[in-house]
């Protein structure tokens, strides 16, 4: 007995069957389906892999810089054994976030390739530049990075320094975020910056 779906699945499976100028539209869609496996799988490896401290520090700009700089904070060394890396730091960890992160960043490639910091004066002459993106973008995106670890919900009155815990719960009442207060945390303050402009 033949249904109306019975028939449209007929007539589905009858045009998924048929030939295209060589091969059926179902042998497409499986090499389709496939091709588009390999090439997510290669696309998230090779996301990952520039998502590493490793990939972070290739080149000299970073490691003779910023780098020499992270090793002496408490984010690379510390009481708990915890490290956080530079993508902890740089790069949000939920996909959409991170994928938008790494197109912006690979915009910084120009900037190493006409060797705009390639050298430890020219970095210097820029620092205040690069710190002052890097700062708005993390306001932007309410410190997200930071958030992956550090979260005023999850501060204790008991174990924080009351003077801090106070601080903190103030900065979640107005809305604040991590950079706000944070700036220099992980690599030196350029020599332009103020704190009493903010």
């Amino acid at each position: 007995m033949n249904t109306p779906n019975s028939s449209l699945i007929g007539r589905l499976w009858a045009t998924l069957r048929a030939p295209s100028a060589k091969y059926s539209l179902l042998a497409l869609l499986v090499v389709g389906f496939f091709s588009g496996l390999i090439f997510w799988g290669g696309f998230n490896t090779a996301l990952e892999a520039t998502n590493t401290m490793e990939f972070c520090i290739g080149c000299h700009e970073m490691r003779d810089n910023v780098y020499v700089e992270y090793k002496e904070t408490i984010h690379y060394s510390n009481r708990t054994g915890v490290r956080a890396t530079c993508p902890d730091c740089h790069v949000p960890r939920d996909w959409t976030h991170k994928l938008i992160r790494k197109a912006r960043a690979s915009l910084e490639l120009y900037h190493m390739i006409r060797g705009t910091v390639d050298t430890r004066e020219k970095f210097e002459a820029n620092r205040m530049e690069l710190a002052t993106h890097e700062w708005e973008r993390m306001k932007a995106t309410n410190s997200i990075e930071c958030r992956n670890c550090h979260n005023f919900d999850a501060m204790s009155g008991d174990i924080q320094k009351q003077t801090i815990y106070k601080k903190h719960m103030a900065a979640k009442e107005k809305g604040g975020t991590c950079i706000d207060c944070h700036k220099g945390i992980a690599h030196k303050l350029p020599k332009e910056y103020k704190e009493d402009d903010e």
